[in-house]
């Protein structure tokens, strides 16, 4: 959408970021089997150029497990909408605590975390 445009028609950093930040949340949620929220996001780089067309789709992986948190890498890549090109246009790593029903950090079960992570 035009909103998400920086002034020279590309599609604006923090756009990218949010949709990554949905990503390694749903991951997040998932793995940690309830209720997880962004706590940090650091590392990030942007080495490519969006348009505003393209197809995003984002890769993520959990790189480490702390006692109440998991940290998710997360990986932006374009293709361009009618063909194959495809372009990496933000990497970078989020901190997610897992919360219980009453909004408190709760333990990272490691059993109930996928055996390929």
């Amino acid at each position: 959408m035009p909103a998400d445009t920086n002034p020279y028609g590309g599609v604006f950093g923090g756009w990218l970021m949010a949709q990554m930040a949905l990503g390694a949340g749903s991951l997040a949620s998932r793995e940690g089997k309830g209720k997880a929220v962004v706590v940090s996001a650091t590392d990030f780089a942007f080495p490519g150029a969006m348009q505003v067309d393209d197809e995003l789709s984002v890769y993520c992986a959990i790189a480490t497990t702390g006692t109440t948190s998991l940290t998710i890498t997360a990986e932006a890549i374009a293709r361009e909408r009618n063909g194959e090109a495809e372009t990496k246009v933000a990497q970078g790593t989020f901190k997610f605590v897992l919360l219980n029903d009453v909004n408190k950090p709760r333990a990272v079960n490691a059993a109930a975390l996928s055996a390929n992570h």
